[in-house]
């Protein structure tokens, strides 16, 4: 009797070792979602203390700011951005700002490595930012401390790339399904912005985190949306075709945020003052707007809550606008540290309630209730500022619970996204890491090569003769030293020249010319050049453009101090290949 195929009498044998080979990263994924569940919820309770320590007051700033006299109002902003700025300028920079683009350079560059020390450093500096009365979010914050937990777990069991990379989504799904009660959201947030993964191997993880997460917080917290959604039900087609203006709209006011935020950034990277000073004044600068305008406070929950109730006058709402992009990018550009997902929402909100009430005023009968526009707004702008309209949708669902929403909601936020990256080149966490030289959509040699600077890879040594050196000596100089390219230099070191094979083509039977010319009269001395700070895949590019080998690399004195071969790049970048190959299959 011939012998049976065994993977056709026993199919679940494949399964089931898929199983087992993933249960371990599975079991980690738990570890990480209660880690990062428990942050979540000691970061939320962080900022409830603080701003009980300036306040005296947990609740929401709008319920209590006219008991306030003016200092209590003006100080406590001022010495938030004080400590801030000493923590993040002493502790760890990279938790200044909004800390996702940090996570994301994270997964992209490094792996998923980030610093052991970010998440302690990040929850201290954020719920003090925050509860002193920064005008900025906590989703950033807790994606980017989910994240270091994620990683350090990785770091310390010695899990290989891909499954480092994986923690770091788990963390920051985590992160954001405990924040917000948002376990979909959270999963999305981390496949879609993150990771760009939706492969079984690292979408199980995700989910098993987020879900861990979200038990965990609505223990301590309860199980209820976040906003108190207005009753909405579809009236009419003419209603429907509203929100695609409302995403435009969106889309503008998004690419706004995007651009006013790094345009303060360049300012304040001008002002050549003390980190902890620059935080300060910052702060001063808030205290001052909330004396007029308390709303703008921190996550700002209670100002959207109004204006999705309709208690809030479109004049208002209009001037909070504006109001709240400058404050958020003043806070984050003086050294703040905090998220921009709640802002969004906030700038969302405002945007969304100035239009319901102009389309109410216009059209009574089509627009029964102004508020929901500040809802679907709310989508809009988490859309159009991060280019991830999925999770925008998802978030604003989970947030109210109202599945009546979905299908202006899918409207506004895919058109938003659509308008703003047409516009601007980056979302408002890829815009950080291009300002820094970082493509995200570049692929694995962008990101390999962007590890390196010039002074990485370089020859420390050229092949060097005096500028000055006739010609025989420049022939000898070639035979003995075998180069193809040789650097001329003055009696300074500074570079004058280059000379390759190619110019001495027209000399080389020209036997009377030994003692009539110099090393310089045949060199090329109109040279492209490379500084050792400089990015390695810049000059590659550069290399390309020229049709050229090598270039030399220049100090800030113009002295020769080596050469960048372009087969000592292509050397690293196949090493590197080749590490990331080995680390998978560890």
């Amino acid at each position: 009797m011939p012998q049976q195929n065994v993977c056709d009498s026993r199919p679940w044998l494949g399964v089931s070792s898929r199983i087992n080979a993933h249960t371990p990263m599975l079991l980690l994924a738990l570890g990480v979602g209660v880690l990062a569940g428990y942050g979540s919820v000691l970061f939320r309770y962080a900022i409830d203390a603080v701003q009980v320590l300036f306040y005296q007051n947990s609740s929401d700033f709008l319920e209590f700011y006219d008991t306030l006299s003016w200092y209590a109002i003006v100080l406590p902003p001022t010495i938030g951005g004080a400590i801030v700025g000493l923590l993040t300028s002493k502790g760890a920079p990279e938790a200044k700002g909004h800390g996702v683009p940090e996570v994301m350079e994270a997964v992209a560059l490094r792996d998923g490595v980030i610093r052991k020390r970010v998440a302690a450093v990040k929850i201290a500096a954020s719920a003090i930012c925050i509860g002193s009365g920064g005008s900025v979010g906590r989703e950033g914050p807790i994606v980017q401390i989910g994240s270091s937990i994620g990683s350090t777990l990785g770091q310390l069991l010695k899990v290989n790339r891909t499954n480092q990379r994986t923690l770091v989504g788990c963390g920051a799904a985590a992160g954001i399904a405990a924040t917000f009660n948002a376990p979909i959201a959270g999963i999305l947030f981390a496949l879609e912005i993150l990771l760009g993964d939706f492969g079984f191997a690292a979408f199980s993880p995700v989910v098993l985190s987020s879900v861990t997460a979200t038990a965990i917080s609505r223990y301590y917290f309860g199980d209820f949306p976040a906003f108190i959604s207005p009753v909405y039900e579809l009236g009419s087609l003419w209603e429907l075709g509203l929100f695609p203006v409302l995403g435009v709209i969106s889309a503008l006011v998004a690419v706004l945020f995007v651009l006013t935020l790094y345009k303060m950034e360049d300012l304040a990277d001008y002002i050549a003052i003390p980190p902890v000073l620059k935080a300060a004044l910052g702060g001063l600068c808030i205290g001052g707007i909330l004396l007029q305008f308390p709303e703008i406070m921190g996550v700002g929950y209670g100002a959207i809550t109004l204006s999705l109730m309709d208690k809030m006058a479109w004049g208002t709402m209009l001037i909070l606008i504006f109001l709240k992009i400058f404050a958020t990018s003043l806070t984050i550009s003086s050294g703040g540290s905090g998220g921009i997902f709640a802002p969004s929402l906030f700038i969302g909100a405002m945007t969304g309630g100035v239009f319901g009430v102009a389309v109410h005023y216009l059209f009574p009968a089509v627009v029964p209730s102004p508020g929901i526009f500040a809802l679907i707004a709310m989508g809009g702008l988490v859309a159009g500022t991060t280019y991830a309209p999925i999770t925008a949708i998802l978030i604003i669902f989970e947030l109210t619970s109202n599945y009546h929403i979905i299908l202006p909601l899918m409207l506004t936020c895919i058109i938003s996204t659509l308008i703003a990256s047409s516009i601007s080149p980056g979302s408002i966490y890829t815009m950080k890491l291009l300002r820094r030289g970082v493509n995200l959509q570049g692929g694995m040699e962008q990101n390999i090569l962007k590890k390196y600077k010039v002074k990485d890879l370089m020859q420390r040594e050229p092949d060097t003769l005096y500028e000055g050196a006739p010609l025989q000596q420049v022939f000898e100089t070639f035979r003995q030293k075998n180069a193809p390219y040789l650097h001329l230099v003055d009696k300074n070191d500074e570079l004058t020249g280059i000379i390759s094979f190619r110019d001495l083509r027209s000399v080389f039977a020209e036997e009377y010319l030994d003692n009539l010319l110099i090393a310089k009269d045949i060199a090329t001395t109109c040279i492209e050049t490379v500084r050792d700070e400089d990015i390695v895949l810049e000059a590659l590019h550069r290399m390309a453009e020229y049709s050229i080998s090598q270039l030399p690399v220049v100090g800030t004195d113009g002295k020769l101090i080596g050469t960048l071969r372009e087969q000592d790049v292509l050397a690293a970048y196949d090493q590197s290949v080749v590490g990331m190959q080995l680390k998978d299959a560890a």
